[in-house]
Formats: structure tokens, sequence, C-alpha cells
């Protein structure tokens, strides 16, 4: 799990010896800034997926109803399918003037 650290993170004492995980992600962020460490360290891509499954929890629910794995598949997928139809209503179809 990558969790963005503070923007007031200091290193840790042990830094130049053995620096820990949270070290390295700190050492990223001050060389190529914290976009760059967003997309070097895959952040946005879990964040995307996060707010992806707190979309599906909050419109279908957080449990599924169906009891064999057949059926939960199938649940998942309908409840899929509606979301994306409810996010496709709601996208505004761009066109290019000149």
């Amino acid at each position: 799990m990558v969790v963005p650290p503070r923007a007031t993170a200091v290193p840790s004492e042990t830094a130049e010896s053995a620096p820990t995980r949270r070290d390295h992600h700190l050492q990223c962020i001050a060389e190529h800034g914290r976009m760059g460490w967003q997309k070097r360290s895959g952040y946005n891509t879990r964040a995307r997926a996060e707010a992806a499954i707190s979309r599906y929890k909050r419109v279908i629910g957080d449990g599924l109803r169906s009891r064999r794995d057949e059926r939960r598949a199938t649940e998942v997928d309908v409840g899929v399918y509606a979301l994306n139809r409810m996010l496709e209503l709601g996208r505004p179809i761009s066109v290019r003037i000149a």
C-alpha cells in the first residue's frame, strides 16, 4: 500500500545508513516532485481504483446478496454495468467546432 507522506515529513534518523520505504518515498518526492512521485509509485492507479470501488459501494451497496459464486459474479457484472451506464449518461459529449 502506498500512502503519501505529509508535506511536512522529514526523513528518519537512519535514512543515510538504513533507509526505510518511507525514506525512499521522501527522497523520490524531493528529486521528482510530488506529481512525479505519484506516477513512479503507482499512487494514481491506486487512487483511481479506490474511487471506483467507493462509487460502486455508494450506489450498489457494500455487500453481495447472493450466496453462490456464479450468482455473485453475475451480481457484480450487473452492478458494474449499471454504474458504467450511469457514468456514461452523466459524461458530457464534447465536439470540436473549429
